[in-house]
């Protein structure tokens, strides 16, 4: 829906329900482009590997740093629009070697956390049914018809005998 149309002379008049109703005090934004955030590589040859933001190059790069050992990323500068911020940071200052923060990443538990969330487990859905066989899709299909199949004839007879 666009704005309504304006008459000339007239002031423009906007319903309330178009802007977002933020608190005072409170910031509309949750994660913010820092010195310690860990993101996710959404294109490129890194794609779908964790890093986190070492360095704050300008304001379209970020100096990132998997480690290589943890994540599989090595230190690089990656475009702001190639990353996906999550919402899990680490104590590191700039510019941290690859000691501290494979100490950082261990200390912070950001494997273990990141594999729990929706996010990640969507993403490794996505991959197994991609690299699925046509046999294995039909075999599952085969599975979800005689499930259903047993459920409808026992809500069948249950309601023969209701």
């Amino acid at each position: 829906h666009g704005p309504p149309p304006r008459s000339a002379g007239s002031s423009l008049c906007l319903p309330c329900s178009w802007f977002t109703e933020v608190k005072a005090g409170t910031m509309s934004f949750q994660r913010f482009v820092e010195v310690g955030r860990v993101a996710l590589v959404s294109y490129g040859p890194d794609e779908g590997k964790l890093c986190v933001i070492v360095d704050v190059v300008d304001q379209n790069r970020a100096l990132v740093d998997g480690p290589i050992s943890v994540t599989g990323v090595h230190r690089q500068t990656i475009n702001f629009r190639s990353l996906a911020l999550t919402p899990f940071t680490v104590k590191i200052g700039r510019n941290a070697r690859e000691k501290s923060l494979k100490a950082a990443i261990a200390k912070a538990e950001v494997l273990p956390k990141w594999e729990a969330t929706s996010w990640a487990k969507k993403r490794a859905l996505r991959k197994t049914r991609a690299t699925e066989s046509d046999f294995s899709r039909f075999e599952k299909q085969l599975k979800r018809s005689t499930r259903a199949r047993k459920i409808n004839q026992t809500v069948k007879r249950l309601k023969k005998s209701a």
